[in-house]
């Protein structure tokens, strides 16, 4: 059977490694505001949850391709495990790219924040548009994931 069920958990480090960026940079950022403004500490997480979705995106991605690999299968077709790739380099990147914006933005924001509460609405537009990357990766993800398994004739 080879290395097939090492496909999704490389795909979830990508989607994961963004998580983490966006959790780790957005983090300081609310660390470094809650010294000036603690009040406002509870109202600035949102771009850590936001970081954190990324995470589960990739999970999302990598239970749909371990579940269209047959173990018991004799041969695994060279185009299901294309498909399988490009969905999950497709998520993945996404989701790093995302991670890292949420990050950036997040960080900006929340300190921002602090300085003038007005920014609240636009960081929050800004991380949706960040957030809808990822979304998007894992639409054409889910896509290209359903296309393992239509190479052979039934």
């Amino acid at each position: 059977m080879g290395f097939y069920f090492v496909e999704p958990i490389g795909f979830f480090f990508f989607s994961g490694m963004g998580a983490a960026y966006g959790t780790a940079k957005s983090g300081v950022g609310v660390a470094s505001m809650g010294v000036m403004r603690p009040e406002l500490v509870m109202k600035s997480i949102v771009p850590v949850v936001m970081a954190g979705v990324l995470g589960i995106y990739g999970l999302i991605i990598a239970v749909i391709i371990s579940t269209g690999i047959n173990p018991k299968a004799k041969s695994y077709y060279l185009f299901d495990g294309y498909a399988h790739l490009s969905s999950g380099l497709a998520c993945g990147l996404a989701g790093l790219s995302a991670g890292m914006a949420i990050g950036i933005v997040g960080d900006a924001g929340v300190r921002a924040n602090a300085q003038q509460p007005k920014l609240f609405v636009g960081m929050i537009l800004i991380l949706i548009f960040a957030e809808a990357l990822a979304l998007y990766g894992l639409i054409v993800g889910i896509i290209l994931s359903s296309r393992a398994g239509q190479s052979r004739a039934e």
